[in-house]
């Protein structure tokens, strides 16, 4: 069992580092010398620039010289390392988007507003008699809304595969920080091919040019739609897009209370950015909405459009120092120097943006494989389940538990940040609730539930349930949907995104003869879940035994320092070992492993668990 007491060391590993590790290399952009480099800074490598590496990867490394090991890991297109890619599978589609979906309205209101205008809304035409006359309308809507949702879960699952499975573990985890760097979430967006489309921009771009990623971001459908790029237009700018492009995506507010824009220049670029827009899954910059006034713009005048805000932008010292810097706290360490952060960003400006020189620096630096820097990031949770299954030998994310929810359960779910800010990171993946999630991750990992049920063919919805279970029993619509106190709710509750009680909105709506709003949240459901293709479903293949074996083991203390080397990238404490080689002998009746060949896998899955639920395991 894992002990909240634990946490202490966590606090340890975290804080002591700074004070108390040797300051050798810190703040040292220099590159490592190749006598320095061993086995330890090339698993070091691999935690940071991809997803952990298996002792046999880790090996392959350390074998290489310090700058061809970095160099092949930032520098993958056109290799042969992006060759072995081919072998990886494309995102197998469902067939589920239906001509008239576009454009997709905001809300169920504003569906129900234009069908009753137009007498037609999602390509689905208002009966012209007869009851609930706009039910299909509303069965439509809220089927996109599941079908999307449904798609974008087998997206993050293919995704996974790909962390898991790449030859190129840089373009993957990079693909990972821009996606919570330029954050857009699914439930705004509602519409996974959007989502599918910025993550392709990421993976193609990601270790490229910043001025052509920021320029394919600010262009793509899914930032467009995200931040409101319809309602911004000549006459009636708005901010949203231009505020987080200065403020979240390449300046930040500020560095030691120095505004690095006004609001004025915020104004001035929403009008800049009007016209701005998307049909279907391309952009389109439409002139008649453009606002083609002069604009003054971080100090500078003139009929600027969205392309010349971007340019001032990058003409700010302050972005390559503030992307420079947001790089090296991602993959090195929270605690930057003035001077280092500086250092930075004059690598990131004078190779005009180019993002591999400056992660080349970075991976090569004696600051990187710094004590302070080893060994004292804690893991995302994408990060963390990722690296798990690699380091049990995994080569498929496993159906049961649900990637998606586990992830979700630690406060990562792809495609799903919070907020426009992305993930706090860092200290805010741990908590004392959170840690004994983690625990639980790796013990429903190594001994999955039997009674799992699938999240994408079985609705944890109560209302869906009870209006489903009803109809199933030959009720008619009317009684079948009709409230039955708390847990019968409307809107909200139907779209599964609130508690469920029953807003007096929705009670009107359900009124309405037009059409019955429970109904068509059941029916949206029913009609995803035909035509979305289910996620593979398998427990994870993991045989330990195996793996024991081929290593030539015969003692459990031998095992226990096995596993410890592959699990952790810290040494574990003299006492918890201790406890381990212990426990292991208790479990199989002796300390030769020779002895319990026929029976120990499940000793072995107990011990992992034990070793999982560490607080060094969250490290990387």
């Amino acid at each position: 069992m894992m002990r909240l007491a634990r946490m202490t060391i966590l606090a340890l590993l975290l804080g002591a580092a700074q004070t108390h590790a040797q300051t050798d290399g810190v703040n040292d952009l220099a590159p490592i010398p190749a006598k320095a480099w061993t086995a330890v800074q090339a698993a070091h490598l691999l935690e940071r620039a991809g997803f952990g590496g298996t002792p046999e990867e880790i090996a392959r490394v350390a074998a290489m010289f310090p700058q061809a090991a970095v160099k092949e890991l930032v520098n993958f297109k056109n290799s042969d390392r992006a060759r072995l890619n081919a072998k990886l599978a494309a995102f197998d589609e469902s067939d589920i988007h239906d001509a008239g979906l576009e454009p997709f309205p905001p809300s169920r209101p504003a569906v129900t507003t234009q069908a009753k205008q137009t007498g037609e809304a999602l390509g689905i035409k208002v009966k012209p008699t007869g009851n609930r006359r706009m039910q299909p309308v509303v069965d439509k809507f809220f089927y996109w809304l599941r079908a999307s949702r449904l798609e974008t879960d087998r997206l993050a699952y293919w995704w996974a595969n790909r962390m898991l499975n790449t030859a190129t573990p840089m373009q993957e985890k990079m693909a990972l920080f821009w996606h919570g760097h330029f954050a857009t979430n699914e439930e705004k967006v509602r519409d996974y091919r959007k989502m599918k489309r910025q993550l392709a921009l990421f993976q193609a771009q990601g270790v490229g040019n910043f001025r052509d990623l920021l320029i394919g971001v600010a262009q793509d459908p899914a930032m467009l739609a995200f931040l409101d790029a319809g309602v911004n237009v000549k006459g009636a700018p708005n901010e949203n897009f231009a505020r987080e492009i200065m403020e979240l995506f390449t300046m930040g507010e500020g560095h030691k209370g120095i505004k690095n824009y006004s609001e004025q220049d915020i104004r001035e670029a929403a009008r800049a950015f009007t016209g701005w827009n998307y049909k279907g899954l391309d952009f389109v910059n439409i002139a008649a909405k453009h606002d083609d006034g002069a604009k003054t713009i971080l100090g500078r005048t003139g009929n600027l459009n969205g392309e010349h805000v971007i340019d001032l932008i990058l003409a700010q010292p302050v972005t390559a120092d503030f992307i420079a810097a947001k790089i090296y706290r991602q993959f090195v360490r929270e605690e930057l120097a003035d001077s280092t952060r500086q250092q930075l960003g004059h690598i990131l400006r004078s190779n005009g943006y180019e993002l591999a020189p400056l992660l080349q620096v970075i991976f090569l630096s004696k600051d990187f494989y710094s004590l302070p820097s080893m060994a004292t990031r804690i893991k995302s949770p994408v990060e963390l389940a990722i690296s798990t299954y690699k380091k049990l030998g995994l080569k498929e994310v496993p159906g049961v538990p649900d990637f998606n929810d586990a992830t979700g359960a630690l406060g990562q779910r792809l495609f799903h940040p919070p907020t426009v800010a992305g993930w706090a990171q860092g200290r805010s993946w741990i908590t004392p609730g959170l840690l004994l999630e983690r625990g639980n991750f790796a013990r429903d990992l190594l001994f999955p539930d039997i009674n799992f049920i699938p999240p994408d063919r079985y609705i944890n919805d109560e209302t869906i349930r009870i209006v489903s279970s009803k109809i199933d029993r030959g009720m008619d619509i009317s009684t079948a949907t009709r409230p039955e106190g708390k847990g019968m709710g409307g809107d909200a509750a139907a779209a599964g995104t609130d508690s469920g009680k029953m807003s007096e909105a929705t009670a009107m709506a359900d009124r309405d003869e037009d059409f019955n709003t429970r109904y068509a949240s059941f029916r949206g459901w029913q009609l995803a879940t035909q035509r979305v293709k289910p996620i593979a479903r398998q427990t994870a293949q993991i045989n330990l035994a195996s793996l024991v074996r081929s290593q030539n083991l015969s003692t459990t203390t031998q095992v226990v320092d096995e596993l410890l080397a592959r699990f952790l990238r810290v040494t574990a404490h003299p006492q918890d070992r201790a406890r381990f080689i212990t426990f292991l002998n208790a479990e199989l009746g002796t300390d030769q492993v020779g002895v319990a060949q026929t029976y120990m896998e499940e000793p072995l899955r107990l011990l992992v668990h034990l070793i999982m639920s560490l607080p060094e395991y969250q490290l990387g």
